[in-house]
């Protein structure tokens, strides 16, 4: 009897029809790929056990029928039954498996990174399934997009390929039961809409953060007795030596300008034409660490965020530093914090859901050190605020109030006059909350000030054609907004609002002859000093990124860049254009 109603319930519930997937070997991955692809290197045979696979990628009355509260729509996708399941992560797609298992005896899971491929191509060996084209009457919308444009997600609309699988390419991408190599994101495999045609082919890795919901994500089944097998990948790691920061010099000194963008010395290493957006910090023990992503186009997939170290006076070349797999990276922020009798570094990462910059979710993650000078390790990249959205792209310098507060800037929006919001963190980064308020202009930097107010400058939102300043009085929640004395910064510009540990207020920004850096000694109020950043020696210099070379002399320092800043323990100020690194101290400002 029992095993009767067991019967008639699974009847009723819309279960995903399962088709048989026969054993065999395949040719997995690419040979040469462009820089872009190199996860796709070397192809290699791959042998692959029966299985079965859902025919579709699971649909919403499936998904549903397991979690009646999901909500469908999100940003106008995925209304019907029979469209696929978007905004679930990894782990939500987990406990379906979990939960069909249970219901039917069978168990399902998530297939493996092989096994997906290998279903895709069903015997093809050509970029698609369908040949080395994707029939353009199968597309939907496949391009880069800045405001997605809603389509219709319905499964089974198109031709199976030939062992009886919808939807292999586009539709939405699938998680897939791997790690991406030694790495904490997930594969995902498949390609969506609003994404260009080429991410849909049959060997593009993609991946994901695992709490990653996105209406480009969702996923199909496998059924099998076998649990998956993990295939390796790239591997991120980073060992250091250290040295000790030296003692503050009373005089006052200007360093030669070094460029830290340093093409690898590997050609495994992704390094793209447009090197841009510098982060900073100093690691205790005595070093520096710049972080900038490289791209060919900043609305670009291919983006990733690499990594410098300074030591012993000089850079070494660029080395892999955070790569969410074909997700746009735009926006890094370094914040190095003690903790009690411990250091640790925080890096803040605007993760794209595609290649656009405007949609991305905010994430962290932490390098800890046990001792002050003891091994450090990165945790796992999470996300911070999850929804792909406005007001997430990362600005560099993010500051710890006297409260211990931590308090991030990110860009408003993707318009030159969005202006910048405000995300705080009251318990050391384990939640966050966006105040909602705008400061006046892009690309922000903020201070505290002594009475506890905080004062931000930012680029655009021009006020009487002046450099707008926004002040605030409750913590960032709301602001009062005047003109400053400064002239406003453009295209291609970004400028530095930082407090010295001496004591003065430093803005680092861009006039009619270029770089300069300004000192406030009363909060603000007046900027007393203000200084062309150079020494008066003639050079002619490779600022990179949108600012190319330009000659820096007596009366003319560098013309454009995106500026970030850290001053280590020895005083000194190292302040990062978009690839020259400027060295000097407080008592060189003065002089």
């Amino acid at each position: 009897m029992l095993t009767l109603l067991l019967s008639l319930a699974l009847q009723t519930l819309p279960l995903p029809r399962m088709v048989d997937i026969p054993a065999g070997s395949f040719w997995m991955g690419t040979d040469n790929p462009p820089m872009e692809d190199w996860d796709e290197a070397p192809r290699r045979e791959v042998k692959v056990d029966a299985f079965r696979m859902s025919a579709t990628e699971v649909t919403n009355a499936q998904y549903e029928a397991f979690d009646p509260t999901h909500q469908r729509g999100a940003q106008g996708f995925s209304t019907g039954d029979d469209e696929a399941v978007i905004m679930v992560s990894w782990d939500d797609a987990m406990a379906y498996c979990r939960w069909l298992s249970e219901q039917t005896g069978k168990h399902y899971r998530l297939p493996t990174e092989e096994e997906w491929e290998y279903a895709c191509r069903a015997g093809t060996s050509t970029a698609y399934n369908t040949g080395d084209t994707f029939p353009e009457s199968q597309w939907k919308v496949q391009r880069n997009t800045r405001d997605k444009e809603p389509v219709s997600l319905q499964v089974a609309q198109f031709e199976p390929n030939a062992w009886g699988l919808y939807d292999m390419h586009g539709n939405v991408e699938e998680w897939c039961h791997d790690r991406y190599g030694n790495t904490e994101f997930r594969v995902v495999r498949g390609g969506s809409h609003n994404t260009p045609v080429r991410y849909l082919r049959s060997a593009n890795r993609s991946g994901s953060v695992q709490a990653d919901r996105s209406v480009l994500l969702g996923f199909r089944v496998v059924e099998s007795d076998q649990g998956p097998d993990v295939i390796g990948g790239p591997l991120l790691s980073d060992g250091r030596t250290r040295e000790r920061w030296g003692r503050p010099a009373h005089e006052p000194v200007f360093l030669e300008p070094l460029p830290y963008v340093i093409k690898p010395e590997d050609s495994h290493t992704p390094f793209y034409a447009h090197n841009h957006q510098p982060a900073v910090t100093w690691v205790p023990g005595g070093e520096l660490l710049a972080i900038w992503f490289s791209t060919d186009a900043e609305a670009g997939r291919e983006m990733v965020v690499l990594q410098s170290s300074f030591k012993d006076g000089k850079w070494s070349p660029a080395r892999l530093f955070c790569k969410v797999p074909d997700r746009n990276m735009t926006g890094s922020a370094l914040l190095t914090r003690v903790v009690g009798r411990k250091h640790e570094i925080l890096h803040f990462q605007g993760v794209g859901d595609a290649g656009e910059w405007k949609d991305l979710a905010l994430a962290m993650r932490r390098r800890l050190s046990v001792h002050k000078h003891g091994p450090w390790t990165w945790t796992d990249l999470r996300y911070i605020e999850p929804e792909h959205r406005v007001r997430h792209q990362v600005i560099a310098g993010p500051i710890v109030t006297k409260d211990g507060r931590i308090l991030l800037c990110c860009d408003a929006g993707p318009d030159g006059e969005a202006g910048t919001s405000l995300h705080v963190s009251h318990d050391g980064g384990k939640t966050w909350e966006d105040t909602g308020s705008i400061i006046a202009g892009i690309h922000a930097g903020i201070v505290e000030r002594k009475d506890g107010s905080l004062m931000a400058f930012g680029r655009g939102n021009a006020i009487d054609g002046q450099m707008p300043c926004s002040i605030s009085y409750d913590g960032g929640y709301t602001w009062t907004y005047k003109a400053t004395e400064f002239p406003p910064i453009g295209s291609g510009q970004r400028l530095v609002l930082k407090r010295l540990q001496e004591g003065p207020i430093m803005l680092c920004s861009f006039g009619e002859n270029g770089l300069f850096v300004a000192l406030s000694y009363d909060e603000g109020a007046s900027w007393p000093v203000k200084k062309l950043l150079t020494d008066g020696k003639t050079r002619i210099l490779d600022g990179g990124a949108w600012t190319g070379t330009f000659t820096m002399d007596a009366t003319h320092a560098e013309p454009k860049g995106y500026l970030a800043c850290t001053q280590t323990p020895d005083g000194m100020i190292h302040l990062l254009s978009s690839r020259v690194h400027y060295r000097f101290n407080l008592r060189w400002i003065e002089k």
